[in-house]
């Protein structure tokens, strides 16, 4: 009895009584500690990431400013696809789009003096582009054309949303698109097609992440509603057609 007694708890110099911990329980409790360590760590990896990031742009854009016409080539090369794929995503218009990315590439070339580094080069340009494509869209008469939606994105752009749609979906998804709201289209395009963090999404649309969170959930929800309600209809057609 007394090395039973001893296993489970004994007193220590000043009397007081200690419990015994089996070396399983500590094995348990080890990853609670590590888990916010190792948080941390990822949460620091992002972000000396995004600080070489913006050093690396700002390397670049002093190159520009200096007047180096190759270093704003390369920039081209580098940020026009993906800005082009935003813009047409946004206006379901190529060249318009492109017209969007000429403008948004000329305002950068004059103020690259003025470059600050204050925010990743691409975040930049996005923000730009957006306001282009709103003063755009607010010109046009409320239809928007969704002739040239399928030359305008690539058919696995909207693959980072797996469970939003399947593969055999992607024009649905595209016509679904060009009904959303202006807002909510873009904060779909700038999540599932352009793939910014959502920090950077909220601040092209210049609005605070728990809004641009809240405004992509709805988008999402409006998507899923406009395909359901299109395979009902074509379901009951079906059948209409099978009756008949």
């Amino acid at each position: 009895m007394s090395m039973i007694r001893g296993a489970t708890a004994r007193s220590d110099a000043d009397g007081q009584r200690l419990r015994y911990r089996h070396p399983a329980e500590t094995r348990r409790s080890a990853p609670d500690a590590v888990r916010p360590a190792r948080g941390e760590a990822l949460a620091q990896s992002d972000e000396s990431r995004n600080r070489a990031a913006i050093e690396a742009d700002h390397a670049l854009m002093q190159e520009v400013a200096a007047g180096d016409r190759g270093a704003f080539a390369r920039l081209m090369a580098i940020e026009a696809p993906r800005l082009t794929r935003f813009a047409a995503a946004t206006l379901t218009d190529l060249a318009e789009a492109e017209e969007v990315v000429q403008e948004a590439l000329v305002r950068l070339w004059q103020q690259a003096e003025a470059w600050q580094p204050n925010a990743r080069l691409a975040t930049w340009l996005h923000q730009v582009a957006y306001r282009l494509c709103i003063d755009r869209l607010r010109r046009r008469r409320p239809q928007i054309d969704i002739d040239g939606l399928d030359d305008t994105l690539e058919d696995d752009a909207p693959r980072a949303d797996q469970e939003m749609i399947r593969a055999d979906d992607v024009r649905r998804v595209r016509a679904a698109l060009a009904r959303l709201p202006d807002r909510q289209r873009i904060a779909i395009v700038l999540s599932h097609f352009q793939e910014l963090p959502q920090a950077e999404a909220a601040s092209v649309m210049a609005i605070g992440e728990h809004a641009y969170e809240s405004l992509l959930a709805r988008a999402r929800r409006r998507v899923r509603q406009i395909i359901e309600q299109e395979e009902a209809a074509e379901g009951e057609a079906f059948e209409k057609g099978a009756r008949g």
